[in-house]
């Protein structure tokens, strides 16, 4: 584990790395700078769920340095169907522990953060902060009012997903050069039921 500390702790690419991100660096517009450019920075995943697993698993094998993961819920036996990164014996398990240890199974020269609590207004400009893009995976609206709040306040840049039944959204908010969630919906929908009650592909 200490090897790949220093890997991570190093913006220069390993041999190792070279071969593990040739298909990257051979593409003109990411080439070796892109590819440290990915080495270098650090990405916040809120939500382990439908959405924040295979965002994890895609940013742990493209090379971001450091992901961190916040998620308090446990694994359940309805998760398995769309939360790619859990299988049945992590059932009752963390969310952010059993992902953690899939992204670094994925690829060990990364740094991986488990965040096993519930982002709140006293801790999301603290972790937030240590984190160069935010992928908002979360699964309710006060999550995602108080992550855009977070990011709005820092200049953070958003990346917003959200689903349910068939239908998903996807959008990014950066307040330094246009508008944030917030400004397109003042305020949270009321009675939006949730996945839980109408159903998730």
């Amino acid at each position: 584990m200490e090897k790949n500390k220093k890997i991570a702790d190093s913006n220069e690419l390993t041999s190792e790395e070279i071969k593990r991100y040739s298909r990257h660096m051979v593409l003109r517009e990411v080439g070796e700078e892109g590819q440290k450019k990915l080495k270098s920075s650090g990405v916040l995943i809120v939500g382990a769920g439908g959405l924040g697993s295979p965002i994890g698993l895609y940013l742990a094998a493209a090379g971001v340095g450091k992901i961190g993961i916040i998620d308090f819920d446990k694994v359940s036996y309805s998760n398995l169907q769309r939360q790619v990164l859990f299988s049945d014996g992590d059932v009752g398990s963390s969310k952010a522990e059993i992902a953690k240890t899939r992204l670094l199974e994925i690829n060990p020269g990364i740094e991986v953060k488990a965040y096993n609590e519930k982002l709140n207004y006293k801790n999301a400009i603290d972790i937030i902060s240590g984190y160069d893009v935010i992928a908002d995976g979360s699964d309710n609206f006060s999550a995602k009012y108080l992550v855009n709040d977070a990011c709005a306040l820092l200049g953070k840049p958003l990346v917003y997903g959200s689903v349910l039944r068939f239908e998903g959204q996807a959008s990014v908010f950066y307040t330094k050069e246009g508008p944030c969630y917030r400004c397109l919906y003042p305020e949270p929908p009321e009675d939006m039921p949730s996945c839980e009650e109408t159903g998730v592909l």
